[in-house]
């Protein structure tokens, strides 16, 4: 039974997630406190029947929402509309909290109560080169969280390990659903603008699950959702000068990194004079650039073997909606 007052409402969009729900949902009743509500928004998944499948054992303990498929940020934004909960705590599907994750994130807003966001780190498993390491390590977050610090990606802000205040979430115009990815760092960067202490608790309290398929291009992905993201805020929010001036730079750095991941694609699709051009367009070109220029010129084929030799795929600063 849904509790009649609930302190935390708990936020599942699901979308072709039938194969993972039930660990999401496990950890979710696994949590020490029993104040809570599920809401589970089925967001248009080709994989409905399945999806209900996998729900049912679950039927009483959650409420679902169905709609046509509009994107995360939809599905979420129909959730809050709904929800109850002093707090709300964002899971992905495909995502798992650890034992005690709810207890001691929303005992942090209980004894703080400047903060109307606190998040925390998470563990990077599965089909992954990176399963065993923590998400900071590649997505570090690095002192205060401010809208520069969050514009200079600084500090990065996984979904899953989210809890925060319904009202402060709701004041700010809860997700951007015209987004289809990125939604919740332009969230962040909103709250970042309206003053929102956001804080983290630098533990791991939960298990980023990734998939095989997931990792195909995110690197490029990630970087293009993260330069639209930025640029788009710049466009439609009056900042002051050292926040413009972080969020010129930080555009420039991505645009120079998006070119670089896309070079390394052409390389490896053996389109040297692609990969020349792309290389060339860099503005802040470092040794390994300069020297991949000089290798793409005068032995294209041995740097091809070199890079494939040692690649190894990293994490993008902004992944939490990479999935």
């Amino acid at each position: 039974m849904r509790p009649a007052s609930p302190r935390v409402s708990v936020v599942i969009p699901a979308f072709n997630a039938a194969r993972d729900i039930a660990v999401a949902l496990d950890s979710v009743f696994a949590q020490s406190s029993d104040d809570i509500e599920v809401i589970v928004v089925n967001d248009g998944s080709d994989d409905s029947a399945m999806l209900e499948v996998a729900l049912a054992p679950y039927a009483s303990q959650f409420r679902y929402i169905v709609q046509t498929n509009q994107g995360a940020g939809a599905a979420r934004n129909a959730a809050l509309r709904v929800a109850r909960g002093e707090y709300v705590a964002f899971l992905d599907a495909d995502d798992r909290w650890l034992p005690g994750f709810l207890s001691a994130q929303a005992g942090y807003l209980d004894t703080h109560a400047e903060c109307g966001l606190v998040y925390c780190d998470a563990l990077i498993t599965g089909e992954s080169p990176l399963a065993g390491q923590a998400f900071s390590v590649q997505a570090p977050s690095s002192g205060p969280v401010t809208l520069l610090s969050l514009i200079r990606q600084t500090c990065n802000i996984p979904l899953s390990t989210v809890v925060m205040r319904r009202e402060d979430i709701v004041s700010a115009g809860m997700f951007d659903a015209s987004l289809r990815r990125g939604q919740d760092f332009e969230l962040w960067l909103r709250l970042g603008a309206r003053g929102t202490e956001m804080h983290c608790q630098k533990i791991v309290l939960v298990e980023r699950r990734v998939r095989l398929e997931g990792l195909s291009g995110t690197a490029v992905a990630e970087i293009q959702r993260a330069l639209h993201v930025l640029e788009r805020f710049g466009t439609t929010n009056a900042l002051d000068v050292t926040s413009r001036t972080a969020l010129r730079v930080r555009i420039s750095i991505l645009h120079d990194r998006l070119a670089i991941e896309e070079a390394k694609q052409r390389i490896r699709e053996l389109n040297f004079a692609a990969a020349r051009t792309r290389l060339a367009s860099t503005r802040h070109r470092g040794i390994k650039v300069s020297l991949a220029l000089i290798g793409l010129r005068v032995a294209p084929r041995l740097l091809r073997r070199l890079y494939l030799a040692r690649h190894t795929y990293r994490w993008p600063a902004l992944s939490t909606e990479a999935r």
